[in-house]
């Protein structure tokens, strides 16, 4: 059986796969801040969701960059206790099977791309905009090649020494210092989700649509997902969206499909399975 993971900021979520294609069971804990304490849990889990069994795969995404040698996380704000930790060997040693991952946003695109919004296209593209901004490629079911992973929240939107900072880095005029909920709860002063204001939604849809017409010149993809809690309502409505990105992007002889993501929270879980099949499977 397989043991599937999503590391988030705030959730920890684990599941079992007992047949490689599906899970039956997971459970849900808010993340510790330290790594000692977070493996701990995670054995605890794990141990509890195998009944006995024996693991012989463990797959999933954690929140930030990833380390070039794929052995843990790197620099990361949301879970600096976790940063340059040795997670896969902690793992492989804790349940004596072999451990891979990736970056979350990728690996929820993955699932979202196998069991989601993108399931049949040959090109995805993901984004998810949260606290946060983050993306990925998925090509042929497939996470794309890159060499530093995909950072399209920190595309320059703005090109001044003035604009807007970004929330996470603090650079001027990054696409997330203008759309991500931690942007708007510091410019307005409370959650995004308790602003109502249809004014603030629709610029910031404008602001989200070019970012997102940057990336279609960019990836060229056939299918663009959205997710992430600032998709909700209220929240960015898809429809305005669309609207200026068909304003903004007239290059092509057509827009690839934007759909909402489908997978909600399960995303990371559906795409540490689809993870793990490749790895596992070939």
């Amino acid at each position: 059986m397989y043991l599937l993971f999503d590391i988030g900021g705030t959730k920890l979520r684990v599941a079992r796969s007992r047949d490689g294609v599906s899970f039956d069971k997971y459970s849900v804990v808010p993340t510790p801040e330290k790594f000692e304490d977070g493996m701990r849990l995670f054995n605890e889990m794990g141990d509890t969701l195998r009944e006995g069994q024996v693991v012989t795969g463990i797959a999933g995404g954690i929140a930030g960059p990833i380390l070039p040698d794929h052995s843990g996380l790197g620099d990361a704000r949301n879970l600096s206790g976790w940063a340059r930790k040795p997670l896969r060997d902690t793992l492989k040693k804790l349940f004596e099977a072999p451990v891979f991952f990736d970056n979350d946003t990728a690996v929820v695109g993955l699932g979202e791309a196998h069991a989601g919004a993108g399931k049949g296209s040959k090109i995805m593209v993901y984004v998810t905009v949260s606290t946060g901004v983050g993306g990925v490629r998925v090509v042929d079911g497939s996470i794309d090649r890159s060499a530093f992973g995909f950072e399209p929240g920190h595309q320059i939107i703005e090109a001044n020494a003035l604009a807007t900072l970004c929330s996470s880095c603090g650079e001027a005029g990054h696409l997330e210092g203008y759309i991500s909920g931690k942007s708007l709860e510091r410019r307005y002063g409370k959650p995004a989700h308790a602003i109502t204001d249809p004014s603030v939604w629709e610029e910031v849809s404008r602001y989200l649509a070019i970012g997102l017409a940057n990336t279609i010149l960019h990836w060229s993809p056939d299918t663009l997902v959205l997710g992430g809690s600032m998709m909700n309502v209220p929240g960015i409505p898809l429809d305005r969206v669309e609207f200026y990105v068909k304003k903004y992007l007239t290059i092509f002889p057509a827009l690839p499909k934007m759909k909402k993501a489908a997978l909600g929270d399960l995303g990371g879980l559906h795409g540490g399975l689809q993870l793990i099949r490749a790895k596992m499977q070939g």
